[in-house]
Order: structure tokens, then sequence, then C-alpha cells
């Protein structure tokens, strides 16, 4: 760890200098939790904001004083400075923590939050501004001395300059980002970029830059006084993204660990960048780096990052009390604390990776992380951090972020924080959404993460159908779906009005066999047909298998083997229809059918039904009209992103059920397609 005084400082531009006693965090769910922790740890108060589907999130219980914002998209909620700035007032807020997202690198923001007397939490406006426009910030970089990637005007590329990448000026985090590979794609790539940023930040400015398809992402965290002094606080590599989106970071970085003097040569670029710009408080300088250890700037994020918990597990620092602590006037000490063992941080997110990464909504009936050793708080052993905006019965919505949780381990090696984080993951019990669990863990077990031989390409390197792919095996999914279908047969007896302590299933003579039956997502239906006899209880297809134990939630099985019978226990839990099935084998999730089906739950063939719930912001075609396969036929709006929805097949949309700016249901029949016949050219 490094650190330095720079003679562009000017004191932040912040109105500091005296105690903070009651902090207003302009932001929701797990970084507005993360932020309350701090604040009760140093007797500071705490204010939230929440908008009307957040009125029962867990931020907003949490704190000492909420306040309702009307509305639920941030253009309603948690992007209106008036309303925000309104909140601290009446609550008697002191200073404003912005949080990630939103509001968080909004000059203006900024600009009102000090103009209305109160403490800003964060950079000077100058520098917000200054770091606001990439393109601006890239320019200022390369004047400075900083390694940057040539801007390109998007209406000056040209075929030798594909593959490029769209970027939206004014946020990160993915949104408005698209890669263009070819030159008639650039056009209509622009125009959704620019809708989704400015549904994202309120601004629809966009440029590109040459696309690297290969690359390490590698990010410095920075700390800076209002006195001069800049820490380089240590790197953390994040190369590993879907969407342009971080899903695993580390602390530090595999590539810099083992290329010599490239930590000096990133920590000095860093230095040069905050203090181009008279910078105070917590930053991030972003770099793409090649395997040789050479880089290049990509942004400055003038907040704290999601990904800060690995830096504070390798350095002890708590990030957000260093950033009262400067917003207070405070001064940092001469250096920075020096860097210790290995963090790893992954992004638990309700989405389902095996199908384009579709984002979920509901409710998260269960979420328990063994092995957790704090919540929000710094690891000092070898150990689970979990830092997360739900618990419990916690409804996830289709305005915001699909992110539930970060999982954060920290050991003495990066071999151990892989072990730790992936064995409590597989062993976690995550019930009511589809999350990207089982892809998490298998990238921390595969042997190019381990071997530290990651890039932003890994998931097309690798293969995401086989990285996605579910963490049980079929055989032993078989066997949780029997065990399911033993503690629904308990959990059917417990309740029986007549003969309740008989066996499941017993009948006085001989009997066809009880069944049941369940959906997988990845396998399909499984039928369950059980005997229970004097004998004890026999399962279709399992021969040799013992119930030694099955109650409505937990079922022990006797499975035959080689080397004869091994017990195995199963955790099984009931939401309505869904059964959650937890074992050391993985965990399985399935859909308890009934006996018989409603023809209203039909649909039609060539029907489009809706993924996830969201808005429809656009349609590509009309009632009656001829459609190729894959063509778009509408878009949809859903956790800040666009979703493409095309037809399965070629045909004529013979209807089409929704209309620009209506919100739909998942599961919901948005068009139909009736398909062509290929020798008449007649849709069928």
């Amino acid at each position: 760890m490094t650190a330095s005084r720079s003679d562009s400082s000017k004191g932040g531009g912040q109105v500091a200098g005296g105690p903070i006693t009651n902090v207003l965090v302009a932001n929701r769910g797990e970084i507005a939790r993360r932020v309350f922790a701090t604040c009760r740890r140093m007797g500071i108060g705490t204010v939230a904001v929440y908008s009307d589907a957040d009125a029962a999130a867990p931020h907003v219980i949490e704190a000492d004083a909420a306040v309702r914002l009307p509305g639920n998209t941030p253009a309603e909620t948690y992007l209106r400075t008036e309303l925000i700035i309104e909140a601290a007032l009446a609550t008697g807020a002191d200073a404003i923590h912005p949080g990630y997202g939103f509001l968080s690198e909004n000059a203006e923001f900024a600009r009102a939050v000090q103009a209305a007397g109160l403490v800003w939490i964060g950079p000077p406006v100058e520098a917000i501004e200054q770091m606001g426009s990439k393109v601006a910030a890239k320019k200022m970089m390369d004047a400075a001395g900083v390694p940057v990637l040539a801007e390109l005007d998007p209406a000056e590329v040209t075929e030798q300059h594909l593959p490029v990448l769209i970027k939206a000026s004014a946020g990160g985090g993915g949104r408005g980002m698209r890669v263009v590979r070819a030159l008639a794609e650039l056009e209509p790539q622009i125009v959704a970029a620019r809708r989704e940023a400015e549904s994202a930040f309120g601004d629809p400015t966009v440029f590109c830059e040459r696309y690297l398809e290969t690359g390490r992402h590698i990010e410095v965290q920075v700390m800076a006084d209002t006195q001069g002094t800049i820490w380089a606080v240590g790197e953390r590599e994040c190369s590993i993204q879907r969407r342009h989106q971080k899903v695993i970071e580390e602390a530090p970085s595999p590539l810099v660990e083992r290329t010599e003097g490239m930590r000096e040569r990133l920590f000095e670029a860093a230095r040069l960048a905050a203090g181009a710009i008279g910078y105070t408080g917590a930053g991030t300088v972003e770099f793409l780096a090649d395997e040789a250890g050479e880089f290049f700037f990509l942004e400055m994020n003038t907040r704290l990052q999601v990904e800060h918990p690995v830096t504070e597990c390798t350095t002890g620092l708590d990030l957000v009390r260093s950033q009262l602590e400067v917003a207070a006037g405070g001064a940092l000490a001469a250096s920075a604390p020096a860097m210790r063992g290995h963090s790893i941080e992954v992004r638990l997110y309700a989405e389902d990776p095996a199908h384009d990464w579709q984002p979920q909504s509901g409710t998260v009936h269960r979420i328990d992380i063994p092995s957790v050793t704090t919540e929000f708080g710094v690891l000092d052993r070898p150990g689970v951090r979990l830092d997360t905006g739900v618990v419990d019965g916690s409804v996830v919505g289709v305005h915001y972020d699909p992110m539930l949780a970060k999982v954060i381990s920290y050991a003495d090696t990066r071999a151990e924080a892989a072990r730790l984080l992936a064995t409590a993951l597989h062993r976690a019990k995550i019930h009511g959404l589809v999350t990207n669990r089982d892809l998490l863990v298998r990238v921390l077990r595969h042997p190019a993460f381990l071997a530290g031989d990651t890039d932003t390409a890994f998931f097309t390197t690798h293969g995401l159908e086989t990285l996605s792919a579910p963490l049980v095996s079929e055989a032993d999914e078989a066997l949780s779906i029997v065990a399911a279908a033993l503690a629904d047969a308990a959990t059917n007896r417990r309740s029986a009005r007549v003969g309740g302590g008989f066996p499941a299933g017993w009948r006085n003579l001989p009997s066809q066999p009880q069944r049941k039956s369940y959906e997988s997502r990845t396998t399909g239906i499984h039928d369950i047909g059980y005997l229970c006899s004097r004998d004890g209880v026999t399962v279709d297809g399992h021969d040799g298998l013992e119930v030694v134990e099955a109650t409505p939630d937990r079922v022990v099985l006797a499975v035959p083997g080689e080397r004869g019978l091994v017990r195995r226990q199963f955790a099984v839990a009931r939401y309505g229809d869904l059964v959650c099935i937890d074992s050391p084998l993985g965990p399985v999730s399935v859909r308890r059918l009934p006996r018989f089906s409603d023809p209203a739950d039909q649909v039609a063939t060539g029907s489009l039904l809706a993924p996830m719930p969201g808005s429809v912001i656009r349609l590509g075609a009309q009632v009656g009209s001829l459609v190729e396969q894959g063509q778009p036929i509408l878009w949809l709006e859903a956790m800040k992103m666009e979703h493409t929805i095309s037809a399965p097949a070629a045909g004529v949309l013979s209807a089409l059920n929704v209309a620009v700016g209506q919100q739909v249901d998942v599961g919901a029949v948005l068009a139909v397609v009736d398909p062509v016949d290929e020798d008449n050219q007649e849709a069928r």
C-alpha cells in the first residue's frame, strides 16, 4: 500500500470539519444496510428512503427513521434529488451517503446536497464532473500521463475499428453497454444503449472504444483526505463478467501477483489519476490489462464500489468508516495498511445464466448461507462474510438490479478462500428464485480459475452451458425428488384425520404404488412410485433403497452402492407447489404437479410468454405480418435492462396482446406466432 501528498487538493469542496451525527443513505438494499452497519458501530444515526416497492425492505426496517419516495421506478424515487434532500432535512440528517448507482456519481446531486447545508459523503463536485463524462475523463487522464484506450466518435467508426464497445458516459454496471461486430448493427445498438443509459442514469450520452476480446479487468482502490494524502489501498481483479457487469471479484489480483513491477506501476497511475482532479474520499481507478502486464485506463468511479469488501478483508480497513471520517475533515495516516491474505467476492443474482441471464422476480422464501461469520463486517480470520439486501420473505421486483447478496470469503491463501466460498454456496439454502449460485460454484472450482487464468472472456472460453449446469447430477436429483415425495407423503399423513399414525401410503391388502409427480426445470417430469408394506418402503426404479426416516421436513435414505449402503440426509421445504430439497449432493427445486391438469392452463402453440415481469417499451411487428425465426417481436424492460422477445419460428403474427408502456406479469401471453407450412407457405 502506498500514499502520496497531492498538491492539487483544495479541501475537496465538501462541507466538512464537524462531527457527523445522522446519515441519510440515498440508496436501497444491500448498500444502504452496509452503510448503516458502520454508522451503528460509530454511534451515528441512520435515515432510509424507500420507494413503494421497498416499503417492507430490510434497509427500511433497520433505519432509525425512514421517508417514503412515492412511486416505484428509479426515475420516480431514488433519482429524485429534491425528494431526497427534503427527506434529509425533515429527519434531521446532517450528511448524505449516496451508496453506488442511482445518484452516486451525479455532480448536480452532490452540489444540491452541499447547497442545502448538508455534508456530502463523497468526492468534490468538480472531481465528479471531470470523471462523470468518460469521454472527457480519458482526455484528462491521457494529459496526466495515465495510459488510455482512444475514444471513438460513433459517427466515424469504420469496418477497421470493429469490434467496438458502446459505453454509457454517465454510468457503469453494464448498463448502456453493447459490443458491435458488424457496421450495420452500430446505429440500432447505439439507439438501444442510449435508451438504457437514460433509464438507468438519466443521461443518454454514449461513446465507443476499441473492444478487446480478452483482457483482465484490474482496478485500484484509492482513498484521499482533504489534507492532500492519497492512498493506493490495493488492487482488485474483476475479470469474470457477464454483460460487462462483474460477477466475481478478488484481491489481490493473480495477474498482478505474478507480474513483476506491475503493482507499483498501477498504483502510480492511480495516484496520478486521483491527484490530477484533487480527489478526496473513496474512489476506484479501473484499468484493462493484458497478460503481459500492460494496462489502459478505463474510467474512474467516484464512489464506493460494489466489490469494496475484498479490499476491506485484505487490509483490515472499514472503507465506509474512512469515508465518514474524511467527510468530517479527518486526516488519513501517512501510509495505508499493508495487505494480508486473499479475499474473493461473488455476486449472487436472481437470474438464470442458462437462459441468457434472464432476471428473476418473486419471493425469496429463504436465504441461509452456512459458515457466515459476519455480516457487513471486516474478516480478520478465515471465514465467510455476507452483505445482503434481502432476508427470508423479501420480494424481488422488476424495478431494480436483481442482486440478492454478496458472499465474501477471506483466508490466508487464494486456494483456501475459493474452497471456503464454494462450499458455503454449495450448501446454501436459497429458496424461491432461480439464481446464478450453481455457476458461481462451478467457476470457483474450475481449474482455470484456481490457476488464476481469468479474463473477460472466461464464460466464452470455458463454455457457459457447462458452467451453468446444475451442481447436482441427474441421478442425485432423482434421489432428491424421491426424498421430496416421501416428505410430502409424511406431510399428508400428519394432516390426516383418520389413520394418521399409519405409515404413508400403507395398505392392509396388496395394492398399487402411490404416485406423485414433480417437474424439474432441467430434467422435466419425474413420476415417483412408492409402496409401503410390512417390509418397509419400496421405490420404483431404486432397487435396494432403504428409507431410514421420513418426516415432513427431513428424509434419511440408505442408498445402495458398490461398497454397500450409504446414508444420505435431505432437508425438504415446501412453499405452495414449490418443493426445495437441500443435501450435500446439491440443491434441487421442483414443482409438485397436480394429479389432474386444468384445461384452462393450456396455451396455444406459438405463444410467446413473458419470461419475467416488466414493461413493454417497443414493438417490432404488427398483427398479420410475416415474421422470421428469431425476429424481434417486442422489447421488455426489467431490472434496468432491455430484453428482446423474438419469434420462436417463422410464421404469421396472429395476436399481439400488449401495447407500449403496458406492465406484464411473468407467464403472460404477449403474442402468438402461427407457424408457416414450409411446403405451401401458409400458416397452419
